[in-house]
């Protein structure tokens, strides 16, 4: 049954994702706002019902009153598959993204991003990636007033791994006096990086309490992955649990 869940899900989500792209290429001439909002309405929560319904993958929150909700904000999120962003777009309707560029480059899929006014990151230049970070953040944060979504890491990890994380977060604290919060989760447990298969379960995202702007650089960077890898850890079976599964 899980492998015929799998086939019907990827089946579906690789023909909506494409029907999605063609289907909405309307929403291109509208103001930024309302294709936000469309895009919302339409593909994140189209996906989210097929992560439910076909697959049996939901989802719980805990730590949701550490959500500011009268300031702009940065969610920086542990990344273990592609699972969080679908479901952070889908959980903040106006939510930006800090992206690799090559997203954008994908026919069709990728006008939608810029259209958004995501912040793609040329990996290959540190300097003009960290400059783009700088401004795109302030255009997100004090300009349009969106919360802004950053994956330290800078790429996807499996369960359990810990990479050092990357200086662009820690100069995006630096550029805006707002806070950060870390988020935790576990979505690799049931949708692993670059896996095609995915396991039914609940998939737990926790928002840890806000780091608030001012600290030292390094000193924010440190408590940033000790929290978010810590409590990341915590959301994982104990080796008792995994012997029984």
């Amino acid at each position: 049954m899980i492998i015929l869940r799998n086939l019907v899900f990827n089946f579906f989500y690789f023909l909506l994702s494409i029907f999605w792209s063609v289907f909405l290429v309307w929403t291109l001439i509208l103001p930024q706002s309302w294709a936000i909002k469309i895009v919302h309405d339409t593909y994140f929560t189209t996906v989210a019902i097929l992560e439910k319904y076909l697959l049996g993958l939901t989802y719980k929150i805990e730590g949701w009153e550490n959500i500011p909700q009268n300031s702009g904000f940065i969610l920086a999120a542990k990344h273990q598959s592609a699972y969080e962003t679908l479901k952070l777009p889908y959980l903040f309707a106006d939510l930006a993204i800090v992206l690799k560029r090559e997203l954008t480059w994908i026919p069709l899929w990728g006008w939608y991003p810029i259209k958004m006014g995501m912040i793609p990151i040329d990996r290959g230049s540190a300097k003009v990636a960290i400059e783009s970070i700088i401004k795109g953040s302030k255009r997100i944060l004090h300009e349009e007033k969106r919360p802004l979504l950053i994956f330290p890491e800078g790429t996807r990890t499996t369960v359990g791994e810990t990479r050092k994380y990357k200086a662009g977060v820690g100069r995006i604290y630096e550029a805006n006096d707002v806070p950060v919060i870390p988020v935790a989760l576990n979505s690799g447990l049931f949708w692993g990086k670059n896996k095609f298969w995915k396991q039914p379960g609940c998939v737990t995202i926790k928002f840890l309490p806000p780091i608030e702007p001012g600290l030292e650089t390094k000193t924010f960077m440190d408590r940033l992955q000790s929290e978010i890898e810590q409590e990341s850890l915590a959301l994982l079976p104990s080796p008792t649990e995994r012997q029984l599964q």
